[in-house]
């Protein structure tokens, strides 16, 4: 079957994978003893508010909800949205020109190349970063520059290791902080840099901000806060970790007008917006319980905490997570050999519990494994024991 090079360029299928061995694990006889216990998603176990389900439910029983929402009909979430932009960063956004409906931040940052940049224009990402950063930028033909991120700087992306002519060269900087998968909360002076760089160059800075409520300690930083953001910039916002609505797939972004009107473009070539009854229980989400996600910041610290002590205490190595979610986990001496992808195919056979490989985050996450906290306290410490005893019998 032909196969575009672009496609190819995509990469190994790292993900595929790993989850037809989750699948060939929980149909084992080995799972009889040891169920599997998947961490390698950061796809949350906490429920979403009720008045947002709610709102859904109520509103999809309105026929207009089945039919297709062409851009016009986003107009009252996207007044939501400029809403809970000026309690939330003190700004005023026009909901008409700065903001758009997305499918989850993810198809976002996917499709702004596609708006932004052609073949061969050189395009910044971190490295790691989050897989659709790169894949967004592969498919639009871009030539991304890796900009290494390392534990001794905290994982703070040092723009200073560019050349003038790297810099001169960008045609769009992708960054994302809070930070998956090191699980770092980021400082705003980081965005502010980046912004002046973008700035100066006539390049796009874009954001990709999911976690903004969700950062355990310190402030998350915002594209919105840094000034000039009107110029070049565009910050990714979501409602799959704050509000746990993962599978209801929303989003949006807010941005310079001529971002917004250009990813507006793509989207109308893909795809259409969300259904009404989804854009109800966002809507909700934003105007009524814009506060919701502080209540998810004690769990997710009670969860990293105990399992953080539970894996140090096995031999683990547990850098400091500064963020919802994740442990960003090097691997024990004991596999590194192993590389991250056949490190997590060992853990998963002999503990039944199921990492994501660093590799899959890009050339600079190997030898590290990202562990997602979205099962109960006692559920994670299950893991952490069998984890550990995987360790200690190898």
């Amino acid at each position: 079957m032909p196969i575009s090079e672009r496609l190819k360029r995509l990469g190994s299928g790292l993900f595929a994978r790993m989850d037809q061995r989750k699948r060939s694990y929980a149909a084992s006889t080995a799972a009889q003893l040891n169920p599997l216990l998947d961490l390698s998603l950061g796809s949350t176990d906490l429920q979403p508010p009720s008045q947002v389900l709610s709102a859904i439910a109520t509103k999809l029983m309105e026929p207009a909800s089945a039919a297709y929402c062409l851009q016009a009909g986003t107009l009252p979430f996207c007044e939501a949205v400029a809403s809970w932009v000026q309690q939330r960063f003190a700004l005023q956004v026009d909901p008409q020109r700065e903001v758009l409906l997305l499918v989850g931040s993810q198809e976002g940052t996917a499709h702004l190349p596609l708006a932004l940049v052609n073949p061969g224009d050189r395009t910044l990402l971190l490295d790691p970063c989050y897989p659709s950063h790169r894949g967004g930028m592969v498919l639009a033909g871009a030539e991304p520059l890796l900009l290494p991120l390392g534990l001794e700087d905290g994982w703070r992306p040092c723009f200073g290791r560019l050349a003038s002519s790297e810099q001169e060269q960008l045609k769009l900087i992708m960054l994302g902080y809070p930070h998956n998968p090191t699980a770092t909360t980021g400082c705003q002076g980081w965005l502010d840099e980046a912004l002046a760089i973008a700035n100066r160059q006539g390049a796009v800075l874009a954001h990709d901000n999911p976690y903004v409520d969700l950062a355990l300690e310190g402030e998350a930083p915002a594209l919105l806060r840094s000034e000039g953001w009107r110029t070049n910039g565009i910050e990714f916002f979501s409602f799959s970790k704050g509000w746990c609505l993962g599978g209801f797939r929303l989003g949006f972004a807010v941005g310079a007008a001529h971002l917004i009107e250009a990813l507006g473009q793509v989207k109308a070539v893909v795809d259409f917006n969300q259904s009404l009854a989804l854009q109800a229980g966002a809507t909700v989400a934003l105007t009524h319980l814009a506060s919701w996600p502080q209540q998810l910041r004690p769990i997710y610290r009670e969860r990293r905490d105990a399992m953080a002590a539970a894996l140090a205490a096995g031999g683990w190595r547990v850098p400091p997570a500064s963020m919802a979610l994740y442990l960003w986990l090097p691997l024990p001496e004991r596999l590194r050999s192993l590389g991250s992808e056949a490190a997590c195919a060992w853990l998963l056979e002999r503990s039944g519990v199921a990492l994501t490989p660093g590799v899959g985050f890009g050339a600079g996450g190997e030898g590290w494994v990202r562990l997602a906290l979205v099962a109960e306290t006692n559920q994670l410490l299950v893991a952490a024991k069998r984890l550990n005893a995987a360790l200690l019998g190898c």
